[in-house]
């Protein structure tokens, strides 16, 4: 199964809510405003300040803003932030893989995983925020997508 993991879905909803707000924001008035529990949402920063992603501001008046604004941050360099790398199997991007000799389907991952990474590399936080994910994905959609073309026989 594909599955992003919890904290990357808090990241995104952090760093939309984050979005929202002109001024520094602390991880307690973060956590109240999304639901996520504190220690959770200070975590999430903790690791997106260290990628870039959001600047800490130390002091009475500290707290946490976006580096750059919603449309300049995709969802791929979320992920990325919390999780590592996008990479769908061990042999990805030449990673080590016991089977390479065997398996016949050398450089066939990398393909599909260049898919998945360029797509969420076109979507940003700002379109998660707009609800505007599918126009960004418009050129990318199969036929048998909702809202795409419809498929023939």
């Amino acid at each position: 199964m594909l599955k992003l993991s919890k904290l990357t879905d808090y990241a995104v909803v952090a760093l939309v809510r984050l979005g929202q707000k002109d001024e520094v924001t602390t991880s307690p008035v973060l956590s109240r405003s999304t639901g996520i529990p504190e220690p959770t949402v200070a975590k999430v920063l903790k690791i997106l300040a260290t990628q870039g992603i959001v600047t800490s501001q130390r002091g009475a008046r500290g707290g946490y803003r976006l580096a750059r604004p919603l449309e300049e941050i995709s969802i791929a360099a979320v992920i990325q932030a919390i999780d590592g790398p996008i990479s769908l199997t061990t042999c990805v991007d030449g990673g080590d893989c016991d089977a390479r000799s065997t398996c016949g389907l050398g450089g066939q991952w990398d393909m599909v995983n260049a898919a998945i990474r360029n797509a969420l590399s076109a979507i940003t936080l700002a379109d998660m925020k707009n609800h505007t994910v599918i126009d960004r994905l418009d050129g990318l959609r199969p036929p048998s997508m909702p809202g795409g073309p419809a498929a023939t026989a």
